[in-house]
């Protein structure tokens, strides 16, 4: 007689259902695009010509050529020429590894970062890195599109910005599936507008290559080569590595590789991928070229640098008037520039969701973050903070290459070693919160570069800043590994393998298995969207893997062991065990924390934590819990049972509407007691005890006495005090 399965015990964690409605919601990837997690096979349905077209597209900013431009008025010709080479094939050689895992395993830039050696919230700050650099590049493409519109219809620039920055919110609202159409549509024209500008300037003008080639810029560089200058120009190129973050997005919408379109895969692969170098590096030098030629006919250095001065030089040698030469060229200008704009605020939508669905465990839409990343692109128009920009870009590209690099050391040194796990785990149930390979990497190298690019290591070093960042995150990502054992990359082993479509316990909607994990908190099978927007599990699948724990372990790594009780009492916390919305302050002795718990089960949690925390420490706490069910809730303190004479916990809380904050005060007096207290709150165990207060007899037990006291507040609610209560 066969027995039966033994029952599945009950879940930690009770789900509500306003909160799984909400869930469902999020999860319409008609709008959505997956944003927050890996992309179904069940939706990699398109072709890989039209995914790889749609990666191309992006290859039409102009910004491009302004970079080759900038580097020709700045170092000559010669450095000009060898920089964009060389960091053209930097770029293509890093992006390759970037765009084949993208596209293998069905994830975006994120996804793949906490794959490869950064962690669940490690990957937090490169996801902020990256949204910087959608915002900023937004701007500066938004700009130039302004900047036509006025050349062709004398728009004033602060009306112009307007118009190009909310011209894009409808094109990338329904996600990949419009950017397709435009890019597709548009292709054709822009390609023939693109060329044959050049072909006329050619044709009228053919001996402007050897007049390119003696040229030494304008500030005395001299038409030589020159390792300084080089250096400086190769700094410029190379920034444009994060531009391979924006393929990722695309390309993981690759369809699977089988045998039958194998050779189709990797070419679709390598244009959508690193190929867009080889179009931008003949851009670059094309925008070197246009900007000689305006030079060349008297256009000012400044002004030449603009791709709209440019393509209206070379334009007047296709149109024998200078209308059809300003329309044709305000007709290519907006073309790019929509092109490579609806790829920017589609990347900077991804991340943001991805970086604050882990900071607040919410997510409103991806369409919120797409408006919310094109104002901040506005602001930065009207503002006029270009001059600026330039300076903050060269700190920045260090610290994005440093995050680049490091990727691609994990891809192509760690895995291929072993030193990492094959594949790319992206779910937070698997992962730790940091690992040390990747942040590790990453800091060194941004320290390194940044210090250089300020001139502390000397000019030399100054000159090759972002080469230095290139080569230590390259080199410390797999040294990091090694010395770590690669233990930080899985934070708990995954269960059995699952096949074909299972049904999430929270939002009740059906995923691949790849996209599940065992919640131990719910007892079922959670997505990793539910699963990134949870904020009540306290992460009870990877107790050792949390930030919090990891902490603590890196603190009683470095500190003596006389130190290690105040790590136990929470003052060696990063947030005190409480990861949820809230402050903290350290002053004479006194933590002060300010929570606003969004249910029941996160005031049980923050109670408990509290009780743990006041074993060493006196702590006042601001509870924002609506009317005074909060003295309810608070008498389950009566229970307290830790060691010590001093006064534990002061809770200081209500804090009504309609009228002046009103403070209620709640103290306890703890005893010491004859057995340990054991277990106190959800998941909170105290493993350490006061001292025995000297004088006082060991099994001697007092009363606790309750204080409360209600001050009054102007609308004249009566005073009422209860002093010296004994409790039971």
């Amino acid at each position: 007689m066969d027995r039966a399965a033994p029952p599945e015990p009950e879940a930690v964690q009770r789900v509500i259902k306003v909160r799984r409605d909400y869930n469902t919601w999020v999860a319409r990837e008609t709008i959505e695009d997956y944003a927050l997690r890996f992309t179904p096979r069940s939706f990699r349905r398109w072709s890989e010509l039209r995914v790889a077209n749609t990666a191309f597209g992006v290859a039409s900013f102009l910004v491009l050529e302004a970079v080759g431009a900038t580097l020709l008025v700045d170092y000559g010709f010669a450095n000009a020429l060898w920089a964009i080479l060389a960091a053209g094939l930097i770029i293509f050689l890093a992006g390759l590894p970037i765009s084949i895992y993208a596209a293998r395993y069905g994830v975006d830039m994120d996804l793949l970062t906490r794959g490869a050696g950064f962690g669940y919230i490690g990957s937090t700050l490169t996801s902020l890195i990256y949204a910087s650099f959608t915002f900023i590049f937004f701007a500066l493409e938004a700009a130039i599109m302004a900047y036509a519109l006025e050349l062709a219809f004398d728009v004033p620039p602060a009306w112009g910005y307007l118009l190009c920055a909310i011209v894009v919110i409808p094109l990338v609202t329904h996600g990949v599936t419009a950017i397709s159409s435009l890019q597709s549509l548009t292709l054709p024209l822009w390609l023939v507008m693109l060329v044959v500008p050049y072909l006329f300037v050619f044709r009228e003008r053919p001996d402007i290559l050897h007049e390119l080639a003696a040229y030494g810029g304008e500030h005395g560089a001299g038409p030589g080569f020159s390792a300084h200058a080089f250096g400086a120009a190769l700094t410029v190129g190379i920034a444009l590595i994060t531009q391979m973050g924006e393929q990722a997005d695309y390309l993981r919408f690759m369809p699977e590789q089988t045998a039958a379109n194998r050779r189709r895969w990797w070419a679709a692969v390598l244009v959508g991928g690193p190929g867009w170098v080889v179009l931008g590096v003949v851009k670059m030098l094309g925008g070197a070229l246009l900007a000689y030629l305006a030079i060349s006919n008297s256009v000012p250095a400044e002004r030449a640098v603009d791709p709209n001065q440019m393509y209206l030089a070379a334009y007047e040698y296709v149109f024998p008037h200078l209308h059809w030469a300003v329309g044709a060229t305000a007709l290519f200008v907006v073309i790019s520039q929509l092109k490579i704009n609806v790829t920017n605020a589609y990347a900077g939508s991804l991340a943001w969701s991805n970086f604050f669905a882990r900071l607040t465990h919410s997510h409103p839409g991806r369409v919120v973050w797409v408006v919310f990343n094109t104002l901040i692109a506005l602001v930065l128009m009207e503002l006029d903070v270009f001059q600026a920009l330039g300076k903050v870009l060269g700190l920045y590209a260090n610290v994005a290459i440093s995050w680049m690099m490091a990727v691609v050391a994990d891809l192509v040194v760690n895995k291929p070693l072993g030193l990492s796990p094959p594949g790319i785990e992206f779910k937070r149930a698997h992962l730790y919160d940091v690992n040390p390979v990747g942040v590790g990497a990453m800091g060194i190298a941004s320290v390194l570069s940044v210090s250089a690019y300020l001139g502390v290591f000397g000019t030399d070093a100054q000159a090759f800043s972002a080469l230095i960042a290139l080569i230590a995150a390259f080199v410390a990502a797999p040294l990091i590994a090694w010395v770590t054992g690669g233990r930080y990359y899985i934070a708990r082993k995954p269960g059995p393998a699952m096949a074909g479509v299972r049904q999430c316990v929270i939002c009740e909607r059906e995923y691949e298995a790849d996209d599940l994990a065992r919640c131990p908190a719910y007892q079922g099978n959670i997505c990793s969207l539910c699963c990134s927007l949870d904020a009540r599990c306290n992460d009870l699948c990877k107790p050792r893997a949390r930030l919090s724990a990891q902490w603590s372990g890196a603190m009683r790594r470095l500190l003596p062991r006389a130190m290690w009780p105040y790590l136990e009492s929470g003052l060696g916390h990063p947030a005190l065990r409480l990861i949820h919305p809230g402050h903290r302050a350290f002053h004479a002795g006194l933590v002060g924390i300010q929570l606003a718990p969004a249910d029941e089960a996160l005031l049980d949690q923050t109670l408990g934590t509290l009780q743990r925390l006041a074993g060493q420490r006196h702590i006042g706490t601001r509870l924002a819990h609506p009317g005074l069910r909060l003295l309810n809730r608070l008498a389950r303190l009566r229970y307290l049972r830790l060691g010590g004479p001093q006064l534990g916990a002061q809770i200081v809380g209500i804090q009504p509407r309609h009228h002046r904050p009103r403070l209620d005060r709640v103290a306890l007096m703890r005893p010491q007691l004859r057995q340990p207290p054991g277990n106190l709150g959800r998941n909170i165990h105290l493993n350490r005890l006061q001292p025995p207060v000297p004088g006082r007899k060991p099994g001697r037990q007092t009363r606790r006495a309750l204080l409360i006291e209600e001050i009054p507040a102007c609308c004249g609610q009566r005073q009422k005090k209860c002093k010296n209560q004994n409790l039971p």
